[in-house]
């Protein structure tokens, strides 16, 4: 399938200042958290848009860990394709790009909110929505 993904060059800065600001730890959490957000948005990006490659890499294992399977089936059931299709890599890069985008974007908007805080309001908006 892939062994790795790089964001494009603008997420590579993006990225380490969003981990900074979110205090979670390695960047791999907060490629985990746009990936998924972006996802989450409901939209499906076209593969016309994808942005380069020069950006931060990641191998499989170290974006996913052991929940790769999880994050695949999400991605599938979003776009109705099956675990082999040859373009997930494709969308797995778009959506990490997008999601990284999106979380930047709303800190940026709103200076004085703390990642914390931010990724609170997110899962209790997300619980509210199922229960």
């Amino acid at each position: 399938m892939f062994t790795q993904i790089k964001t494009s060059k603008a997420n590579k800065i993006i990225v380490t200042d969003l981990s900074r600001r979110f205090n979670l730890g390695a960047e791999n959490v907060i490629a985990r958290i746009a990936f998924a957000y972006s996802l989450s948005s409901g939209r499906k990006l076209k593969l016309s848009d994808i942005a380069d490659s020069q950006g931060k890499e990641y191998s499989k294992n170290v974006l996913f860990g052991n929940n790769f399977p999880f994050y695949i089936a999400l991605l599938c059931t979003h776009y109705g394709i099956y675990k082999t299709d040859k373009d997930i890599p494709k969308y797995i890069k778009l959506h990490l790009d997008d999601g990284l985008q999106l979380l930047n974007k709303e800190l940026n908007d709103n200076p004085n909110l703390n990642g914390m805080d931010y990724l609170i309001d997110k899962i209790d908006a997300g619980l509210k929505t199922i229960g």
